[in-house]
């Protein structure tokens, strides 16, 4: 299967199964098995899937400021999460391509391959929830037709990132492009670096 193609089909069914509950505090139940990218995917969208209903729960403008300052705390959580497993994938695309040797005038992308792939992911969350809003009942016909045409840009940019993510990859694998990983190194939710927290110390 194309790389994007097992992305695409991972995404959607973790997408599916959380809202099957619909519940930022669904325990997640992942069917691959650990360590394989399989189960990287589904996790990364996972949590994509989670943090984006927690942005709307927070966005709630009659929420009790002690509950927003939570689910703040834990949408930070989420992206350090989030930034981790991305470079996890990161990692295995440099165990696949290892023994590429970059031809001399190969160029480096602006991004690594699991940040598009991130991407990806955040993608196939708004086509899933723009899709819902063109399909609602309740909505004026305007509404409704403005969702379908988001939609359609939305699906167009997921054939075209995905195409761009494969020729990425198959840039690499043929030594005309080469991956250079830079880790996040954020620096707020490290209490050494921020100098809120440390001049707590």
């Amino acid at each position: 299967m194309i790389f994007t193609e097992l992305c695409n089909s991972i995404f959607t069914k973790a997408i599916q199964d959380y809202h099957q509950y619909d519940d930022v505090n669904t325990p997640m139940h992942n069917p691959y098995k650990e360590k394989t990218i399989e189960f990287y995917l589904y996790l990364k969208n996972w949590i994509d899937t989670v943090q984006w209903h927690l942005e709307d729960i927070i966005r709630d403008p009659q929420i009790d400021p002690a509950k927003a300052l939570e689910i703040k705390r834990r949408i930070d959580r989420s992206n350090q999460e989030r930034t981790d497993l991305v470079e996890l994938i990161d990692s295995y695309f440099l165990e696949q391509y290892k023994n590429v040797q970059p031809h001399p005038d190969a160029t480096i992308n602006t991004e690594s391959p699991a940040w598009a792939v991130d991407r990806l992911s955040i993608l196939a969350l708004k086509i899933y929830h723009m899709q819902k809003e063109a399909e609602r009942k309740d909505s004026p016909a305007e509404l409704i037709e403005k969702c379908s045409n988001k939609l359609e840009v939305l699906l167009q940019q997921k054939t075209d990132l995905a195409t761009a993510i494969e020729q990425l990859l198959d840039d690499i694998k043929k030594g005309n492009k080469y991956m250079k990983v830079y880790k996040q190194m954020k620096m707020y939710n490290d209490p050494n670096l921020n100098p809120v927290l440390y001049a707590q110390k």
